[in-house]
């Protein structure tokens, strides 16, 4: 198995103790003479008695659970390599696992094929084919080819992906092909035994006498999460022979269990750069050499430390929700010096944060200036994987100290400064907070660099967008007055310039500007009265004056407040706003007409462009105001970077009699629904722009603890969990 120095040290403790019990120095070292768990195990011997002295009380039960539970965890956990190169000759390795077929660059994980992307698998002499769904292989090929070192090999392999698969995807075993009366062609293995379906159901409704323990419904839950070892279900029933006990019920184990979540998603949107988009620029051979060093030589050490300090946090909580006494309590019932440690380690990747700024701005040159960068770029987007376009991705490092610095102010708000854990918690915020204070400018720059590029990419008529000096400000949908009456049309506030525009009739669900209106000298006024219309507001400008409604007063209030804001802003820095305004727009067709005219284009593109969303840019903030009839400001996108979470949920719809448990992900105002964390891309997602949070009433017959209720007009969302954890806290986020 391949981990860590400290996982394996922490592993042969556990064997330690279930084969010679409580910790006896000269009994530990005696045993460990005499047997060989490690390659390099008298390196690590001093590690294996520092865990083992921590295990007192612990039952050989439950340290053969422990090993199971930390082993199961490791990311090569099950993982066995096959020798391979790719069409191109490369030398990979292929393994196989329950979430499909993984392609390794060394012990780099580069692709994972999932079961549900592939059609069929099949080899030909000592080359194993994968056939992917035409929908998955978009503008690649559909059929990926594999050298492996014999046919046998081949073949072996072929068989374990078959095993795999049936065990974990179907739900009864295959039948076994009826036997050709003449001849056959091809292999006709097939599995024989159970799938994992048919073991959970045995297991469920099997006549076994089984001690009631309180949280046995709960690991019944989580089934799923289980150890797999070489395709074997292990399950660990509460026999007698091992005891389950509830949850830690201390507010700051559901701090930790936060942590826990929120960074095994951080760790996988490093990967969207790290693995992914390297893996696509590399294929194509798309990214200058010098670009490719500054991008990844940045990132990849930050990725590296991560996915260390995920496993420390997933140990020590492993540890935390272990048997509780009260030796074992006062070591690891707490966080603050796994943050401590941690924090203090993250500031030598300082320098590399800052760097971020450079590496957002050389991409961005690059991708205009290279053709074929800029449609690797524009087809990595549309990939599953790549849920938010693919820039806001890079700003991820910054971002997560400043979660850091959330959470534990949290835990110290929480602890009484006599907890064992205060001071350690204290000092990581004040680590964490030095460095969010140094990069605080660079972010806010960042985001809004992020913003105009993303803005440039869905908008049709405007050059330079991104040019130095401006700032977003609002975007969102507001109802104008034309010829026609009043025609929806999303708007664009920036700190020199307004843009209104209506959806392209482009495949590419871009936006076509209709008209742009330079701050300088605008007057906004309310005129519900004049024109009779509700939330209605004139806009007078230089160029020309327009008439335009909200959704709500609401909404027109946040308008209005923010023009004359960004009008008083563009006041004093006048020549400034007057060249960026000249430099940008292409198009100015429209400018003098004060009532412009509808053409049928446009009318028809209104109506049919929900059909012809992509995958990715139906998830963009303004393709949602678009839907929703509502806007989004500047503040409101840097709010949504402080309320991010992960957690499993169980989902139920209105009409739905059950509820289905998934790993859900709440970040940039959207959920995103995977089946477990494991998952590289999301099942789907759910735009919360518009939604309102709530707890359920009597008229929703929701019998259920822990639940909340979302809501936009009648698209009607339950969550609930159980036990009581950190996603209660969501109301106050989702408001937010």
């Amino acid at each position: 198995m391949t981990c860590s120095d400290n996982t394996a040290a922490l592993l042969v403790s556990h064997l330690l103790q279930s084969e010679i019990g409580d910790f006896d120095e000269s009994e530990d070292r005696e045993h460990l003479k005499t047997n060989q768990y490690l390659p390099n195990q008298e390196k690590l011997e001093g590690k294996i008695l520092e865990f083992h002295r921590k295990h007192v009380g612990q039952t050989p039960a439950e340290s053969d659970f422990q090993v199971l539970e930390i082993a199961r965890k490791l990311e090569m956990y099950g993982i066995r390599f096959h020798l391979a190169s790719d069409r191109e000759g490369t030398k990979i390795n292929l393994a196989v696992s329950h979430m499909g077929v993984l392609v390794f660059q060394g012990n780099t994980k580069i692709n994972t094929f999932n079961w549900s992307k592939v059609r069929k698998l099949s080899f030909k002499r000592k080359r194993f084919l994968i056939k992917l769904h035409p929908e998955v292989c978009g503008p690649y090929q559909d059929t990926l080819e594999f050298l492996l070192g014999s046919r046998d090999e081949c073949k072996n392999f072929w068989k374990i992906c078959v095993e795999y698969h049936t065990f974990f995807r179907l739900f009864d075993q295959p039948k076994p092909k009826a036997k050709a009366v003449f001849f056959s062609r091809g292999s006709s293995f097939r599995y024989s035994g159970r799938t994992q379906k048919q073991l959970v159901d045995y297991i469920k409704d099997s006549g076994m006498k089984r001690t009631p323990y309180e949280s046995k419904e709960k690991w019944l839950q989580d089934l799923s999460l289980w150890p797999v070892i070489n395709g074997v279900c292990i399950s660990v029933f509460t026999d007698g022979c091992v005891s389950f006990q509830r949850c830690p019920t201390d507010k700051a184990y559901f701090i930790a269990k936060e942590i826990l979540a929120t960074e095994r998603t951080y760790l996988k949107d490093l990967e969207v750069i790290t693995v992914w988009f390297r893996s696509a620029v590399i294929k194509e051979n798309a990214m200058p050499e010098g670009l490719m060093t500054l991008l990844f030589s940045n990132i990849d050490p930050i990725y590296e430390f991560h996915r260390g300090f995920l496993k420390e946090i997933e140990q020590r909580l492993s540890l935390w929700e272990g048997r509780t006494n009260a030796h074992v309590k006062g070591d690891h019932q707490r966080i603050g010096d796994v943050m401590l440690r941690n924090m203090r380690a993250l500031k030598e990747f300082t320098s590399y944060l800052q760097k971020h700024d450079e590496v957002l701005t050389e991409l961005e040159k690059a991708t205009k200036r290279l053709k074929k960068l800029e449609m690797v770029y524009k087809e990595f987007e549309l990939q599953k994987v790549c849920y938010l376009p693919l820039n806001t991705f890079l700003l991820k490092p910054i971002q997560r100290l400043m979660h850091y610095k959330l959470i534990l102010g949290r835990l110290c708000k929480h602890y009484t400064a006599e907890h064992r854990d205060f001071a350690d918690c204290r000092n990581a915020l004040r680590e964490v907070t030095e460095m969010t204070s140094q990069l605080q400018h660079s972010l806010i720059r960042l985001e809004n660099f992020q913003k105009l590029t993303e803005l440039q990419h869905d908008l049709i008529g405007i050059d330079n967008l991104t040019a130095p000096g401006r700032e977003f400000i609002r975007e969102g949908c507001l109802y104008k007055l034309t010829k026609k009456g009043l025609q929806q049309r999303m708007f664009f506030l920036f700190s020199d310039m307004l843009l209104y525009t209506s959806k392209g009739v482009t495949g590419t669900n871009q936006f076509k500007i209709h008209g742009h209106l330079s701050l300088h000298g605008m007057l906004v006024e309310e005129s519900e009265n004049e024109w009779s219309v509700p939330h209605c507001f004139t806009i007078y400008s230089a160029q020309k004056t327009i008439v335009v409604a909200a959704s709500t007063r609401l909404e027109m209030g946040k308008w209005m407040e923010d023009l004359n804001v960004a009008i008083e802003m563009a006041k004093k820095s006048t020549e400034k706003s007057e060249m960026l305004l000249e430099n940008s727009v292409c198009n100015r067709s429209s400018d003098e007409v004060s009532v412009e005219q509808e053409s049928e284009d446009d009318i028809h593109s209104s109506r049919s462009s929900l059909d012809r969303q992509s995958h990715h840019r139906a998830n963009t903030t303004m393709h949602v105001c678009w839907y929703r009839n509502t806007s989004v400001s500047m503040t409101d996108h840097s709010v949504a970077v402080e309320n991010q979470l992960s957690g499993y949920l169980l989902r139920k719809f209105k009409n739905s009699n059950g509820w289905q448990k998934l790993w859900v992900v709440f970040t940039n105002f959207c959920l995103f629904f995977y089946k477990t964390h494991q998952d590289d891309f999301p099942l789907a997602s759910l735009p919360l722009l518009g939604y309102t949070v709530s707890c359920p009433v009597e008229a929703d017959g929701i019998q259920k603890d822990y639940v909340f209720k979302l809501q936009f007009k009648s698209h009607v969302y339950f969550f609930r969990n159980l036990p009581l954890t950190h996603w209660l806290v969501i109301p106050s986020s989702l408001s937010s």
